[in-house]
């Protein structure tokens, strides 16, 4: 099998489990710990179930990095981040950075620590949940671009 094919293959499956996976905690999981429990306690009982989902999404933020370093690599299209038509290709680096920023330093260095201490978890989830949104509409806007532009529709 062609190694470019692999590549693609992989990284599809990776956007898709990533991306599903902030799709399903933002728009299923954040929702019913809201209707389910009281203020206070909604931060406690969503790391419970986010404990769960964070090793997934780092490996599949990997492999959807890994992969898509490879295939810019191998297709030789590094000229594509000068050139502004190809602005879905600087999306999804810059997606992919602050993902890979936020599960692999940001939450198990800081973020972990200080929502533990917090002293307004309930204002801390709400936080929260609207950061979950505004990555959630990046992504959807990402994939669209990447998915349009890589088949011409830009």
């Amino acid at each position: 099998m062609d190694d470019f094919i692999l590549a693609r293959v992989l990284h599809v499956v990776a956007v898709l489990m990533w991306i599903g996976g902030v799709a399903f905690v933002t728009l299923v999981v954040m929702p019913s710990v809201r209707a389910g429990h009281e203020p206070e306690d909604r931060l406690a009982a969503f790391h419970r179930i986010e404990g769960r989902f964070a090793p997934q999404a780092r490996w599949w933020v990997l492999i959807a990095g890994a992969s898509g370093l490879w295939m810019t690599w191998r297709a030789d299209i590094w000229d594509r981040f000068a050139d502004p038509r190809f602005w879905w290709m600087h999306a999804m680096l810059i997606l992919w950075l602050l993902f890979a920023a936020m599960l692999f330093v940001v939450e198990p260095l800081f973020l972990h620590r200080r929502l533990k201490a917090s002293a307004d978890p309930a204002a801390d989830f709400a936080r929260m949940e609207r950061m979950h949104r505004i990555a959630l509409a990046a992504s959807i806007v990402t994939v669209i671009g990447a998915v349009g532009g890589s088949h011409g529709l830009f």
